[in-house]
């Protein structure tokens, strides 16, 4: 007997859990509360139907989009996961909060929602300059772990009409991309919320105010004469439940992150109300691609809400649009789901050239605006986001780079020097990015072979040996075929090894060889390689990209 796919397995672990959670099991969604409906179409919220998924057109040619991670949790610009980390007590963003805003007893993280303005957003200048920077796509975070809706959502009042900025901040990116006539994403992480919250339920364990609670347990009732007077709190921090096994732990949540080893499951009404969330946003805003950062799905396997969406998102793309158009980035997929949606690697690269189209996502500096990167002059340079989107484009990737926003919305100008390289960059080579495909080979050179392996949903950004000139990246458009020097070599010649005077790779003869942002180039081509004499005056010092016919 064949072994079952992973997907096979799942599909009958799932009705399993679903009957443990709530005594039933398929007829679970057979009566669905009143909320959203998934759109008629083609595909079924079933991994089988998904399987007819097929990358739009756009997308495969795009390989390099932008992302605004921006939410409330960059009000206080200390860095990645602060609404957690503000209530673990003794961490790094707990004395921050403690310091700058008082104990989280008494100022949670709904009350650094309050102040979070954005007043200095500007949408239309900010997606200008990531156009000039050749970003073909823009994706923007529509909630994170924190629960907050960054826009007019039918379904959650906590959201930024209601407050903090009070503006509809989906709709102006939605706007704002098209205008630059950019595809636009968004960017979806809170079903994780449940788990996620958990330290706000907890309390000092020594100090002043030792076993007093944190204000993850503090409901409506207690809004009295206070700013949040009418929203309920609970709706926020989803946090009236039992902890999960090891909740004390800081670092758990990472072994639950897919709903096992202990982990806290949500109710039907959560999931019921994450699904309706978001499929509002979809209908809404209309994205382009929708990134789940979720092992496989959010809430899979306690529900198959993610397989409602996913359903939803296809078929809504082709009613809207007459073809699929709709891009689904997903985590840590088996080979069988990665032919349903688009694996996600977060910090990190494949190895290899991928049959599918994959995506790498990264940022220049914290998730969130860590105003220390600036100060310390941390951010990764022009010439590493070049370096990365080379080499993850010729393994079939695109790279989704953050650039990081301020509390007030705007960049600062360590980021804006990094974006400009980026922008100088491509007006002299785009043409060895945009809708190529990979060649027979990805690359040559040292660091061929030093690249770390995948841990859990990527990073292993950064853990291979650094590249060099002698480092080589390949990418293919009509008849034309690109080697991309990751660097200047130091001797004014580069050596591609794999074109070789009778090569494998490339047996029939070499036409013609231009630098890109210069013109053509002397060559020679021998049993070591093909040599390549470069100019005095080098376009730039990054990428050294060769058009080779």
């Amino acid at each position: 007997m064949k072994r079952r796919t992973a997907i096979g397995r799942m599909a009958g672990i799932v009705p399993a859990l679903l009957a443990t959670r709530y005594g039933h099991a398929a007829s679970l969604f057979e009566n669905l509360p009143l909320g959203e409906r998934i759109q008629k179409g083609p595909f079924q919220p079933s991994w089988e139907s998904l399987k007819q998924y097929q990358v739009p057109a756009w997308y495969q040619d795009a390989k390099f989009g932008i992302w605004a991670h921006w939410g409330p949790q960059c009000q206080p610009e200390h860095g990645d996961w602060y609404a957690r980390g503000m209530y673990e007590e003794g961490s790094d963003h707990y004395n921050y909060h403690v310091q700058k805003y008082g104990h989280p007893s008494k100022f949670g993280f709904k009350d650094v929602i309050n102040e979070w303005k954005a007043e200095n957003w500007n949408p239309d200048q900010l997606l200008s300059l990531y156009k000039k920077a050749g970003a073909q796509y823009f994706v923007a975070l529509a909630n994170h772990h924190d629960n907050f809706d960054n826009y007019n959502s039918k379904y959650h009042r906590w959201n930024s009409l209601n407050m903090g900025p009070k503006k509809d901040l989906m709709d102006g990116w939605a706007k704002a991309a098209r205008k630059q006539g950019m595809h636009f994403g968004v960017s979806v992480h809170a079903a994780h919320a449940w788990t996620w919250y958990e330290p706000a339920q907890l309390a000092d364990k020594k100090g002043p105010l030792a076993g007093i609670p944190y204000d993850g347990k503090v409901t409506k009732a207690d809004g009295k004469n206070k700013w949040w007077n009418g929203y309920d709190p609970q709706e926020l921090y989803a946090q009236n439940h039992p902890l999960s096994e090891n909740a004390k732990d800081s670092n758990t949540i990472h072994k639950q992150w897919s709903w096992g080893a202990g982990a806290s499951v949500p109710t039907r009404d959560y999931c019921e109300k994450f699904f309706n969330r978001t499929v509002d946003l979809i209908n809404r805003y209309d994205p382009d691609l929708v990134y789940f950062d979720d092992t496989v799905l959010p809430l899979w396997p306690v529900s198959d809400a993610g397989l409602r969406i996913a359903a939803h998102l296809y078929n809504n793309s082709i009613k809207k649009h007459g073809k699929l158009q709709a891009v689904l980035n997903g985590k840590i997929l088996d080979e069988e789901q990665r032919k349903c949606m688009v694996w996600d690697i977060e910090r990190g690269q494949s190895n290899r050239i991928e049959p599918f189209v994959w995506q790498t996502d990264t940022c220049i500096g914290s998730w969130h605006y860590d105003r220390r990167v600036y100060d310390e002059k941390k951010y990764k340079s022009a010439r590493t986001v070049i370096h990365t989107l080379a080499d993850v484009v010729s393994k079939n990737g695109n790279l989704l780079l953050s650039v990081p926003l301020r509390g007030d919305g705007s960049i600062d100008a360590e980021e804006l020097a990094v974006v400009e390289g980026i922008a100088s960059w491509m007006q002299q080579n785009s043409e060895a990015i945009f809708g190529t495909r990979p060649w027979k080979i990805y690359g040559e050179g040292p660091a061929i072979g030093s690249g770390a392996p995948l841990s859990g949903p990527g990073f292993n950004e950064g853990k291979g040996k650094p590249f060099g000139p002698e480092d080589i990246r390949f990418t293919t458009k009509g008849g034309d075929l690109y080697a991309i020097a990751l660097g200047a070599p130091a001797d004014g010649k580069i050596r591609v090894k794999s074109l070789a005077a009778g090569s494998s790779y490339h047996p029939s003869e070499i036409a013609h060889v231009a630098l890109l942002g210069h013109g053509p180039v002397a060559v020679e081509r021998t049993s070591e390689g093909l040599i390549v004499q470069l100019p005095d005056n080098l376009p730039n010092h990054d990428a050294l990209c060769l058009k080779i016919s």
